[in-house]
């Protein structure tokens, strides 16, 4: 099958919509919609329910557009790696992540990056606000969370677990927590959004779901801030595990529930790498995509 038309019909289950696609695609709607029924005639299945008012992915569409998509990332990077040959990348990259991952996940790594790009500079712009890429004039953005939607192509750099954890200094000086629902007696450190403030997901893995209620008198819009707070002995707070994963190792910090999945959103997020189309993607941004995806992967 041509390999465009499995691309469009990628990107319409990640868009939502033909139209949404269209947009990205700079195409007329009606053109998506024909190639997403030639690639389904081409396949002897249905890839998407429509109607009227919404399109969803069919069970067989899921499974089918799951396994495609890494063909797709890899053919695209072959092609730039091809390109490569020809010009090394080159120029400024201006990026942006929130300030905990970019001091965490990216600064630490710059060095590593320049030795293997003496071309290309790099402009980081921490902020944990979410900058809107055309008019800041980004051309990638780091975003943490659930896989994101939108006009933007995505792709995952790493999956994030969340740890509910403590200092140690703590767990010596307060009641014992021995079951996530022992947190509600306890004085948590909370980051200030809206889904980490009231209440926190937990599950076994293969079990079901269940939300424990968490209250205390620290809200912190930083995570670096929270990390701070709980290796200073203040309370329980939930971090992401690449924020935490060295204090873990070296005991600073310990994971209270080893045998759960602990989340204040959804339990499947990660670091995603955002970034405007991916027809003709800048060499500098595929070659810092890479490089991440690279590095923090291991």
């Amino acid at each position: 099958m041509d390999t465009e038309l499995l691309r469009t019909v990628s990107l319409v289950a990640q868009q939502g919509s033909f139209a949404a696609a269209a947009r990205v695609l700079n195409v007329d709607p009606s053109s998506v919609s024909r190639a997403v029924a030639a690639a389904e005639a081409a396949l002897g299945l249905r890839l998407f329910r429509r109607t009227t008012r919404s399109l969803t992915v069919t069970e067989e569409g899921e499974i089918y557009l799951r396994r495609i998509a890494p063909l797709l990332e890899e053919l695209d990077a072959a092609r730039e790696a091809a390109t490569q040959a020809q010009r090394a990348p080159s120029g400024t990259l201006r990026m942006t992540a929130s300030v905990a991952f970019a001091h965490e996940c990216i600064v630490p790594h710059l060095g590593a990056f320049h030795a293997l790009y003496p071309d290309v500079s790099v402009e980081l712009l921490p902020t944990d606000a979410n900058l809107d890429i055309a008019a800041n004039a980004v051309d990638l953005a780091i975003r943490l969370g659930a896989a994101p939607a939108g006009d933007l192509i995505s792709t995952r750099l790493l999956t994030t677990r969340y740890v509910v954890c403590v200092s140690p200094g703590y767990v010596a000086t307060h009641p014992p927590v021995r079951k996530p629902e022992d947190l509600a007696a306890h004085d948590c450190l909370r980051f200030a959004l809206p889904e980490f403030r009231t209440r926190w997901r937990f599950r076994r893995p293969g079990g079901t779901p269940f939300e424990v209620p968490v209250s205390g008198r620290t809200i912190i819009a930083n995570a670096l801030s929270l990390r701070r707070a709980a290796l200073d002995g203040l309370g329980p707070v939930l971090l992401a595990d690449w924020l935490v994963g060295r204090d873990l190792s070296a005991g600073r910090l310990v994971d209270l529930f080893p045998d759960h999945d602990a989340t204040a959103t959804d339990f499947d997020t990660g670091a995603f790498a955002l970034y405007p189309s991916r027809a003709f993607l800048p060499r500098k941004v595929r070659a810092m995509i890479d490089f991440l995806r690279d590095r923090l992967g291991n």
